[in-house]
């Protein structure tokens, strides 16, 4: 990361004290799809939901907040994270069913709240099988596969505000649009609820398997890779433009576009984040040289790059 100004010590001397846990030095590299990034200056796991307001509140204000999930569709930058990253446990794992409608903690994966649902005979959440990822990131992202999109399901989420404020918010205060919803950046989505109809268990189990099998053929799931790396531009899709630009099967260093699906970008096994996202603006330029049409990620990018003179965070001795 950069040269650092302090030592996680000395940041975690600044934090509140709570009943979850800080870990300085967090290596989060072998936790993320990618396989690859520096870790966080001071991870974070809050014990329940009034332990992280109590250290959103406690928090000095200039100290970076970032939330991270399952880090599936995430790209941790080679030199780390600064500050503090939140990353929520089993405190926010939860998955409830009555009736129709399905209550999950925003750390509860996608794929378990569609066999949740299914298990009670709720049909209409089976889409989730085919995102990789938790409740809270994909209410943040309105993310969408199959034909269908969160907003079509959400009844409710439940966040926390920089100030430790809860806030239940309705589909139409969350202002979802195309992989976005207009709740502030900073804010920490600890639950939602979701809306399914009626249906029969056997006919939700073989729409899942279908899903996972449409998912398996056309998606490079078995490499160290990411979700879709770029949004779909409006009229248009990603991989087409990707693949009319020449891209399928570029390759920087140890990254490579996947010659299965040329929306996602693969660690060959020595790629760093650097190489990764440098391949991704490269694509992003000779798409916009060749279509005219801009790329926008859809992979979240943070923390900082390693350079030769800010050298990545880590314990003394260079260890991270």
């Amino acid at each position: 990361m950069m040269a650092a100004e302090h030592t996680a010590p000395d940041l975690m001397g600044q934090l509140p004290g709570v009943r979850g846990s800080y870990e300085p030095y967090a290596v989060l590299a072998p936790t993320t799809w990618f396989r690859v990034g520096g870790p966080a200056e001071v991870l974070y796991t809050p014990a329940d939901t009034e332990d992280l307001a109590t250290f959103l509140r406690g928090k000095p204000d200039n100290v970076p907040v970032t939330i991270i999930g399952l880090a599936s569709n995430l790209l941790i930058r080679d030199g780390g994270i600064p500050g503090v990253t939140i990353k929520l446990g089993r405190a926010f794992n939860t998955i409830e069913a009555d009736g129709t409608t399905v209550r999950c903690g925003g750390s509860a994966v996608d794929a378990s709240v569609a066999t949740a649902a299914r298990d009670k005979g709720i049909a209409g959440l089976e889409f989730l099988t085919g995102i990789p990822g938790t409740v809270g990131g994909v209410v943040r992202m309105n993310a969408g596969a199959y034909g269908r999109e969160i907003q079509d399901i959400l009844i409710s989420a439940t966040a926390i505000d920089d100030t430790g404020k809860l806030h239940k918010l309705s589909r139409e205060d969350l202002g979802f649009s195309y992989r976005h919803c207009a709740t502030p950046s900073d804010w920490v989505f600890i639950g939602a609820e979701f809306k399914g109809i009626e249906g029969d268990s056997e006919e939700i189990t073989n729409r899942i398997r279908e899903i996972r099998a449409e998912r398996e053929d056309a998606q490079p799931v078995q490499s160290r890779t990411g979700g879709s790396t770029f949004a779909n531009p409006p009229e248009a899709k990603a991989w087409e433009l990707i693949d009319r630009a020449g891209c399928r099967g570029l390759i920087r260093g140890g990254a490579a576009v996947s010659e299965k699906h040329c929306n996602f970008l693969i660690n060959t096994g020595t790629a760093t984040a650097s190489d990764l996202e440098g391949l991704g603006d490269e694509v992003r330029r000779r798409v916009l040289e060749v279509t005219g049409i801009p790329l926008t990620w859809e992979i979240r990018r943070v923390g900082v790059a390693a350079t030769d003179d800010k050298a990545p965070l880590g314990r003394a001795g260079g260890a991270a």
